[in-house]
């Protein structure tokens, strides 16, 4: 074996339409990627919570317990779909851009 794992011999085979951007658009791009992942894991532990929450609690109707499940489930594959995006883009771009967490207060 030459050294060269099997994702990068794939990227070799299938480039992503990120291979061919300037780096300076990737790295915007992935840093924008970036923060709204932080913002999609953020909503989605809220929205986490409030079902825990719901599930412990017997006066809540099992149609509402049922419809927080199903958000739940839904933010959950918006996140991955979002996560193997940002992934494409950090694997075009080679490295994670430094981007500092901000401040929601």
């Amino acid at each position: 074996m030459d050294g060269e794992s099997s994702s990068e011999s794939e990227r070799r085979e299938n480039p992503s339409r990120y291979d061919y951007m300037q780096k300076s658009e990737l790295v915007a791009l992935a840093v924008s990627a970036i923060h709204e992942h932080r913002q999609l894991l953020e909503a989605d532990q809220s929205v986490y919570e409030e079902w825990l929450r719901v599930s412990e609690d017997p006066s809540i109707s099992s149609s509402v317990l049922h419809s927080l499940q199903n958000e739940y489930l839904r933010r959950q594959k918006r996140s991955e779909e979002q996560q193997e995006q940002l992934s494409d883009m950090l694997d075009a771009l080679g490295f994670v851009p430094d981007v500092p967490y901000e401040d929601h207060n």
